[in-house]
Formats: C-alpha cells, structure tokens, sequence
C-alpha cells in the first residue's frame, strides 16, 4: 500500500512557515506521543533548520508512558528539549512556558544587556495535521480561537495569538510531506488518525495494527478480543473478533470492513491501553 497525501495548501503551508521563521524566536513542535518520530515532518526539519525548537510530545495520556519518558531522552540527547503534554486534558501545559524561557535564555539576555525592552517570546507551533495543535492552542489561550476538529487538515491559515503576557503564538497549518519514503509511517499515521480515512484500505491498516500488538501488546490483544491463543494466521483473527463484535454478513459470513472498522477505532479509542508504536530501539542506531 502506498500512502501518498499532499493536498496544495501545503505547499502554501510550506511556503509561509519559510516566509514567517523569521519572526519567531522559537519553534513548538507537536508530535504524537504514541508515534514520536513518524508523527515528526522531515520537511519541517529543513525548513526550520537550526532555529531553537521545543517539542511538546501531545496525546501522551494515549501512550506507553515508559515509552514516552525514553523518547523524552532520545531527544535530549540530541540536544532537543521534549516534553510530554496532553492538551486535550491540559496536563503538562505550564511547562511550556518555563521551557521556551529556558531555551531561550541566552538570547533574551543579551537583548536585556543590549538595552532592549522585554518583551513576549515569539513561537511558531509546527506539526504534522490532527496532532492537536488547534487544541493545545485554544488550552494555551483559554478560549476557542483556533478551529479543531478530529479530521486532518481542518488549521487553513496562520494567525497570532497570545497567551498572557509571555508567549504570543502563530499558528500554522498542518504539514505532511508529499511521499513516505518508509511505508511503516504512512500505517502508522493512519492508524493513529493522522491520514484521512478516505484515502485508506482499512483493511490493511488493521492487519497492521493486530501484527503489532501480537508482537508488542499480547496480553492487551487477548483480553480484549477474549482468545486464549493468538492465531498464526491473521485472517482466523479477524475471523474470531468479527465473530465476537458481530461484524457479520447475510449467511453468517465475516463482514472484513466491519470488522477493520472495530479494530481501527478500539486501537485510536485507547480500549488496548495506551500504546507506543514508535519503538525506542528501532531508532537508536539514528
């Protein structure tokens, strides 16, 4: 399956974060908690270059949080201070503040030794579309002024907005790079909500996410779909939960739709538990 989205707003997207780097003294990364590198944008990389850059690991009440603890070293061992928030929730958000201040310490200090005025921190939110930036925003401001919505792309231009005194926001619009070069992203991000579900074979999807969990989460995989025993073969899987959840077809036959539908949404609805996808030790060689 290959998993290619790039609708034309974001190239536009691209072309105002370049545009806009300028004005900002710090860039807020969010990305997924569950899937912390394959939630991140190679293209903001390039973009933002050596800018000083927080990243706020979102959703984290959604993922393995020994997990998420050593993503949160993973990045601060290549110099990136990370912190885990849920901004659905709101924990974790006081942090962020103290952490841009932190950051950027030594620029603020020598504009106050050149003589120059305090003044707010300026910061660019970046991050790939329905990773909750729209949310965390509105937590940040304690009012509804950006759009949300649980379906990709709904952020479709920039804009300023403060958060009491210290920090002054510009919101940017979701990016997603035109190609995955690795497909194990592109099922990642669609399992985790991040790719229009129009676009998908579901099936697939599912396949993935049931390998995943026998590999990594079996006890979580048997006690919610109630086996003994985790079938070799995927299909006698999807046999047994779509049996079990009543996905069927006139004639008693398996509805497989259905049944990836039922699959997708216990997985994004957290009834496996919260769970990591992105694995520390797969990435330890980067």
């Amino acid at each position: 399956m290959t998993i290619q989205w790039f609708p034309g707003h974001m190239a536009k997207a691209r072309r105002q974060v370049t545009e806009k780097l300028k004005l900002v003294d710090i860039i807020i990364e969010l990305v997924d908690a569950r899937i912390p590198l394959s939630s991140r944008n190679p293209m903001i990389e390039e973009i933002i270059g050596q800018k000083p850059r927080l990243v706020l690991l979102n959703k984290a009440d959604m993922a393995d949080s020994n997990r998420t603890n050593q993503w949160i070293l993973y990045f601060k061992d290549k110099g990136i201070k990370a912190i885990a928030v849920n901004a659905q929730g709101g924990k974790g958000l006081q942090e962020i503040v103290p952490s841009c201040k932190e950051i950027l310490k030594q620029k603020f200090d020598r504009m106050k030794a050149k003589g120059m005025r305090p003044r707010a921190i300026r910061a660019m939110i970046v991050g790939i579309p329905n990773v909750g930036k729209s949310t965390l925003i509105n937590r940040l401001a304690k009012k509804n002024i950006a759009k949300t919505g649980n379906t990709p792309g709904v952020t479709k231009a920039q804009q300023w907005i403060k958060v009491e005194k210290e920090l002054e926001l510009l919101d940017t619009p979701g990016i997603l790079w035109p190609k995955f070069e690795d497909q194990e992203i592109g099922y990642k991000l669609a399992l985790t909500g991040a790719i229009k579900d129009t676009i998908l074979n579901l099936q697939d999807i599912a396949v993935y996410g049931l390998r995943f969990l026998e590999k990594h989460y079996p006890n979580r995989l048997k006690e919610r779909y109630e086996v003994d025993n985790i079938p070799e073969e995927v299909v006698e899987l999807f046999d047994s939960i779509g049996k079990k959840r009543g996905c069927l077809v006139a004639g008693g036959e398996i509805d497989y739709d259905k049944t990836s539908e039922v699959i997708v949404r216990d997985i994004r609805g957290v009834q496996l538990g919260p769970i990591t996808f992105d694995l520390i030790e797969e990435h330890t060689h980067n």
